[in-house]
């Protein structure tokens, strides 16, 4: 290349890369309420903010953060869903929008949507699966009480009715295994349990209303339940965690519709 000012050949800069002449296109601007909940959450991970904290007035809390109301509007929103906060109306001191316990009910919905909508295969889910019952009934063995157990029982009876239908069968089984879940004592693994047990209910109990041989599976599941239930209440967790384990594998067997992937996950 010829500078035409002086004849000169125009070298090229030092160290210049060629990605100085890539295409570069503006980056997408957040949405004001996303930027809310950054900073609320920027507040609660730092320590600022913990459970029970009152935020700022919504018009205070647009001013500091230099924002619209309407966006930390529904930035409140968004976090009530997700069960990080929760809003009272009224006056005084008990009104306000408060920092909260994120329930269990919050997470459960949050991640049996994911789980339902996203793109992971059904033996990912089942997998995972696996992994949590197995820790979730070898923590039962050594942490569930009377009244754990008692539940647990009550759940079997349910499945050994000779006239259980097959629906009320599939939500006494999901009942039995988030109820093992619970007796172990991790309230992380009961929300991730119950979510992905409610993910499955849908293609868990069209298995089980397409099935043949149904009488034949239930004996077997019952049978699978109540060994696992024995060892939990003598206290074996290897064991348990072996029979839960072998439990959801034959299942799985004996319900082919089960393990087949959905189109498109």
């Amino acid at each position: 290349m010829v500078d035409t000012t002086n004849g000169d050949e125009v070298r090229p800069q030092a160290g210049r890369s060629a990605a100085a002449d890539a295409a570069w296109t503006p980056v997408t601007r957040s949405s004001t309420y996303e930027l809310v909940i950054d900073a609320i959450e920027d507040q609660i991970m730092s320590g600022a903010l913990a459970v029970g904290d009152l935020l700022p007035p919504e018009r205070e809390l647009a001013a500091r953060l230099r924002v619209s109301r309407a966006g930390v509007r529904e930035a409140i929103r968004v976090l009530q869903a997700y069960g990080v906060l929760r809003s009272e109306v009224g006056s005084g001191r008990g009104a306000g929008t408060f920092v909260a316990a994120m329930p269990s009910a919050a997470l459960e919905r949050f991640l049996r949507l994911h789980v339902a909508l996203s793109n992971f295969g059904r033996h990912e889910v089942i997998e995972t699966r696996i992994l949590l019952e197995q820790a979730s009934a070898s923590l039962a063995a050594e942490r569930a009480d009377a009244d754990a157990l008692a539940e647990l029982e009550r759940l079997l009876r349910v499945m050994d009715d000779p006239g259980v239908s097959r629906e009320d069968f599939n939500d006494a089984d999901t009942a039995f295994h988030l109820a093992i879940a619970q007796a172990g004592g991790n309230a992380l693994f009961s929300a991730m349990t119950g979510a992905i047990r409610a993910s499955l209910r849908a293609p868990i109990l069209d298995a089980l209303t397409e099935v043949a041989r149904w009488e034949e599976i239930a004996d077997s599941l019952r049978a699978q339940h109540h060994e696992i239930l024995r060892a939990i209440s003598e206290g074996r967790a290897e064991e348990a965690a072996e029979l839960t384990a072998a439990h959801i594998r034959h299942a799985v067997a004996a319900l082919p519709e089960l393990g087949t992937d959905r189109a498109g996950s």
